[in-house]
């Protein structure tokens, strides 16, 4: 168990509807996130002073934030980064609470997603935007690759060969999310899905089908950290940080395909050490997000950080298994694949509800805490929820993970 297991709490959380389009400003919506979050915990303006954000030139800053919210920071910075960002930033914010940089810190992302900067570059009204052939982007634009679609595409197609998995894998992922999904008043997609409907559904960029694909979406969401004293005090339940890594890479942090397993990702390279702080094994959780930019992201994943082996994931999500009432219960809220797409951010939300055994749904008695399990009836809340690690991903060569409790 680490030294600062169990010190830092996550006290609020709040976010904006997923809409297609906001017809917003991305300062606009951070602000809302940011309010929401600060009535959860029951704090005011007055009581925060750290803010972090991440961004892909398509956001706003802690400090307009902050100067629209009336809050004076003693600490602020915003950092390039998708999808393994929230984990990472959490970590970074138990390091300045314990150095005493600050007391209580706002951790945000707000994007239009949909309606402004889409991910494959494609901007609304206008052409696609110019990137460098620099960095990573040498290895891959001049092949034609220019959407995460196609990149990660190579990766789960050379799993696929290399471990003798099916499609079927994918589809067990994008049905359970997509029931979850069902159970959340908030998800976009809230029709069921089948096996079939996976299957049928169009191709988007080898191997990957339309319902492999996460969502589009403007939205912004944000959570606050501070000590567990300074949680004792607040209006929600606490929910501890037990452990966490912050973009741990392989042993090639560029995104390219010279290493010898192009899906041996990041995970596998960090597990060992999230696992370790948190004093856990993967047998101790009881529910999990995995980030689920695609299906194959979810699963190899659940292999990188060893809640099965090499190449068994297809095997481990059969017949439900990322059900709410399955074997390890997976994106809660539908994920990216079904509720819409954050960058990661709603997935650690929606496991700091679970956790309060709060989770907000059409359960008449959630409020109180008091749950009929009943599926049928609309609560999404998982059973006996303990413990939930929140698996986030950049890229193979990147990614970041936490390990929560209540």
């Amino acid at each position: 168990m680490g030294t600062l297991t169990d010190k830092y709490c996550i006290v609020g959380v709040g976010e904006t509807p997923h809409m297609r389009p906001s017809n917003r400003t991305t300062l606009s919506m951070a602000c809302e996130a940011i309010k929401k979050a600060m009535d959860d915990a029951g704090l005011q303006p007055r009581d925060i002073d750290g803010m972090t954000s991440y961004q892909a030139m398509d956001s706003t800053s802690s400090n307009h934030v902050a100067t629209a919210l009336g809050i004076r920071l003693n600490y602020s910075v915003d950092i390039m980064g998708g999808g393994s960002s929230t984990e990472a930033l959490i970590m970074k914010c138990i390091g300045l609470l314990e150095a005493g940089c600050c007391h209580t810190i706002v951790v945000f992302r707000s994007m239009n997603g949909r309606s402004n900067r889409r991910m494959g570059g494609q901007s609304p009204g206008g052409p696609v935007r110019q990137a460098p052939a620099a960095g990573d982007g040498q290895f891959n634009m001049t092949i034609g690759w220019t959407t995460p679609a196609q990149r990660f595409g190579m990766s789960a197609m050379r799993w696929l060969r290399d471990t003798g998995n099916t499609t079927r894998a994918f589809a067990e992922v994008a049905v359970a999310h997509r029931y979850h999904a069902t159970l959340n008043p908030k998800a976009i997609m809230k029709k069921p899905i089948t096996i079939e409907d996976h299957h049928r559904s169009r191709w988007v960029s080898k191997p990957f089908r339309l319902l492999d694909c996460c969502l589009e979406t403007d939205v912004a969401a944000a959570l606050i950290i501070t000590s567990r004293e300074r949680a004792f005090d607040l209006r929600q339940p606490p929910v501890y940080i037990m452990g966490g890594i912050a973009r741990m890479t392989t042993d090639n942090p560029m995104w390219n395909y010279s290493r010898p397993v192009i899906h041996y990702v990041a995970g596998n390279y960090g597990r060992q050490r999230l696992f370790g702080m948190a004093g856990i094994s993967q047998k101790d959780v009881d529910f999990v997000s995995a980030y689920d930019a695609f299906t194959f992201t979810s699963l190899i994943n659940l292999e990188a950080y060893g809640f099965c082996g090499y190449g068994e994931a297809g095997d481990f999500v059969k017949d439900g298994a990322l059900k709410i009432d399955g074997r390890l219960p997976s994106n809660l809220s539908g994920g990216h694949l079904s509720e819409g797409y954050t960058h990661g951010i709603a997935m650690v939300i929606e496991n700091v509800r679970q956790l309060r055994h709060r989770a907000d749904d059409y359960c008449p008695n959630w409020a109180e805490g008091k749950h009929t399990y009943d599926r049928s009836k609309g609560c999404r809340q998982v059973r006996n929820g303990h413990i939930a690690a929140c698996m986030g991903w950049a890229f193979e060569n990147q990614g970041s993970a936490v390990i929560l409790r209540n």
